[in-house]
């Protein structure tokens, strides 16, 4: 009879063993962070999403990445997924949280805290790591309307569906006020992604109408990519007298300053800097502490 008791407790404790296995591996279960942005392809944006997503991975945290490629109503569809497929927190990279606004107020009402990198921040996210923008764009926008003598034309390339850029881009037209010698010929919205090549294709159609010498004496960059491809149409084009200028300071096109070609200077941001805020506030966030919330800035650096 001991014997049968004995055996009825062994296979009992032997049925409730992968039972209590099963609810462990449950509760230890990684917390997942999603990663959106639709700019994928651009070098910065990638530089810090691969930051992030290694420091949150080292962390302890499982993190899927979602690139809507330029494509809105995707990226909307990418956050909406992320929240109902249990991400604890929910990252834009590159965003204006304006375009997402109902869909970041949603997953703040379902417990989903979300945060932006070289975003915008609206009140329902815990916070925003990027450079001040608009500072940004008076620095290089005095920087090159002082090269220019304080006198001649410009083009300016821009894309202002990205926060960042637009706010660079109301900050040249700011600038510009003090500057009464100094004539914006046009503006011209770039392609993301394929920005390099839509930039130089952009600056070669330029020159065809400007064919003279002088007719064009800067182009104002709101970004790295569109400054690479308006080098390279005015180097072919023999153009060395048109100035340059961008923003980001990514390595072709430091470069291409320190190579003495049309780039004059950029304006280097602390995108590992802004990656890293990011992940620390990610990380205290979801083990329970609380953190600052708002815009929170990394400074900027001239390079010329």
């Amino acid at each position: 009879m001991k014997k049968r008791n004995l055996l009825l407790v062994v296979g009992m404790v032997l049925l409730m063993i992968p039972s209590t296995l099963f609810a462990s591996g449950n509760s230890e279960k990684p917390q997942q962070v999603s990663i959106c942005t639709p700019y994928l392809s651009s070098v910065t944006t990638k530089q810090m999403v691969e930051d992030i997503e290694a420091k949150l991975v080292n962390n302890g945290f499982t993190v899927v990445v979602n690139d809507s490629a330029n494509d809105n109503s995707r990226l909307v569809t990418d956050i909406e997924t992320s929240v109902v497929s249990g991400s604890s927190a929910i990252i834009i990279v590159s965003v204006d949280p304006k375009i997402c606004e109902t869909q970041i107020n949603e997953a703040a009402d379902a417990g989903v805290a979300v945060f932006g990198c070289d975003a915008g921040y609206i009140d329902s996210m815990q916070m925003n790591a990027s450079s001040d923008n608009y500072q940004m764009g008076e620095m290089i926008s005095t920087y090159l309307f002082d090269k220019m003598g304080k006198e001649g034309t410009f083009v300016h390339l821009t894309h202002r569906p990205h926060p960042g850029v637009v706010q660079r881009s109301y900050a040249m037209e700011d600038v510009l006020k003090d500057y009464p010698n100094i004539t914006l010929i046009s503006e011209h919205h770039v392609d993301v992604p394929n920005q390099i090549n839509n930039s130089k294709e952009i600056v070669e159609n330029l020159l065809t109408t400007y064919p003279e010498k002088g007719s064009i004496d800067a182009i104002l960059c709101a970004w790295d990519e569109p400054a690479i491809g308006a080098t390279q149409a005015l180097q072919e084009a023999g153009r060395d007298e048109v100035l340059v200028v961008g923003v980001d300071g990514n390595e072709q096109a430091i470069k291409l300053i320190e190579e003495g070609t049309n780039f004059k200077a950029t304006l280097a941001q602390d995108f590992l800097g802004m990656a890293e805020l990011v992940a620390t506030d990610v990380t205290k966030v979801l083990n329970g502490e609380s953190v600052e919330k708002g815009e929170k800035y990394v400074p900027a650096l001239l390079i010329e």
